[in-house]
């Protein structure tokens, strides 16, 4: 998979490509709208890109102070863009 809309259109499938690495998956189950699996996914990583997408997915969750928490550890800020298009972004980081 080397494009987003190709990852986009594996969210078509029941379940992610078994090759995609860890933030990927979670980036998955997000975008199928399942939460709790996709936060699974990276709840228990320390490394700067687990952090990022725990970030994001405590951003889509509303939890600001844990979000923030989150992106200090992935060195990163907290963006001020719609949920949808840091999702892209993430997806495309980590393609």
């Amino acid at each position: 998979m080397k494009t987003l809309t190709e990852f986009k259109q594996s969210l078509n499938l029941d379940q992610p490509d078994a090759r995609l690495p860890v933030q990927l998956k979670s980036l998955w189950y997000d975008g199928k709208g399942d939460w709790h699996q996709a936060h699974a996914q990276v709840d228990q990583l320390t490394d700067q890109a687990s952090a990022w997408i725990h970030a994001y997915l405590h951003r889509k969750e509303g939890d600001t102070w844990n979000a923030d928490y989150w992106y200090s550890k992935a060195r990163q800020t907290r963006p001020n863009i719609p949920l949808e298009k840091e999702w892209e972004q993430l997806v495309l980081q980590f393609l």
